[in-house]
């Protein structure tokens, strides 16, 4: 059947039982890390909200994982997604956990380059290979950031893989949602700011995963870009980790031994 309710395609808390249990735990989880293992802050432009929290390992650093969190462009900040830092620390990443200005003060486009702003200086920071990854409008974010033209090549070049969770991949469909009079997405800006539909970079490494138990909509934009990517040239491959929904999936990126963790080091990536 297609299509007639964008807004519900899109609603994750209505469809997840105790979904307000989820939200209030993150910022729980991500003040006992900030407590355990204090992160630098970085600064990477005037706004209130770029910066990043940098969590470097008690170790030789192994090279760098950039941290993107979700919330449709519209909410949340390191504060709650920082917890997801834990698992890539154990393994000696250096852990770059991003904010960005929010709509409606910022358009997407504006927040994509405030990303590629704050990879850019966490790449300074810190040498060796780069892997990003985020959740839900993180996993559009990351991604964008391997089109071609987004980052400076110099650190395009240090991608090591792109791990999108439960992304938004095709902006078009929220043209139709409500989320839109806050997002103010014309359609020019939803193509243009579509991962799916821009080039990928060269030789680039891409893990798409969904929670099994998600939306229908957030399984299917999980396939496009691993499908369109993969017949532009990149390395792909799309995953559903099952049993898990939006507000859960991103646990396995928290836990040392999780299996988003592993693909993200490229454990498992077969």
């Amino acid at each position: 059947m297609p299509i007639t309710d964008w807004d519900d395609a899109y609603a994750n808390a209505a469809h997840i039982p105790g979904a307000e249990t989820f939200l209030s735990d993150w910022p729980e989880r991500s003040r006992r890390l900030r407590a355990a293992h204090a992160p630098e802050r970085l600064i990477y432009g005037s706004g209130a909200r770029q910066t990043i929290d940098l969590y470097r390992p008690k170790t030789a650093s192994q090279g760098l994982t950039v941290i993107v969190h979700g919330g449709y462009w519209m909410r949340f900040s390191p504060a709650e997604f920082g917890f997801l830092a834990a698992g890539p620390l154990a393994h000696g990443q250096s852990v770059a956990v991003v904010s960005y200005t929010l709509a409606p003060d910022a358009r997407i486009a504006a927040i994509t380059a405030e990303v590629a702003r704050a990879v850019t200086m966490a790449a300074a920071a810190v040498p060796g290979p780069i892997r990003l990854t985020g959740h839900s409008a993180g996993g559009h974010l990351v991604t964008r950031m391997g089109c071609v033209g987004v980052l400076q090549a110099e650190v395009a070049a240090r991608i090591a893989h792109i791990v999108s969770v439960s992304g938004v991949h095709d902006l078009r469909p929220l043209l139709r949602t409500q989320m839109n009079a806050t997002l103010r997405l014309d359609s020019a800006e939803a193509l243009a700011e579509s991962p799916a539909l821009q080039r990928p970079l060269e030789a680039l490494r891409l893990t798409c995963a969904v929670g099994s138990d998600e939306r229908p909509e957030f399984i299917r934009q999980n396939d496009l870009l691993a499908n369109i990517w993969w017949g532009l040239g990149a390395e792909t491959r799309a995953m559903q980790l099952a049993g898990k929904h939006h507000f859960d999936v991103i646990d396995a990126l928290a836990a040392p031994d999780g299996v988003l963790t592993r693909a993200l080091l490229d454990q498992n990536f077969s």
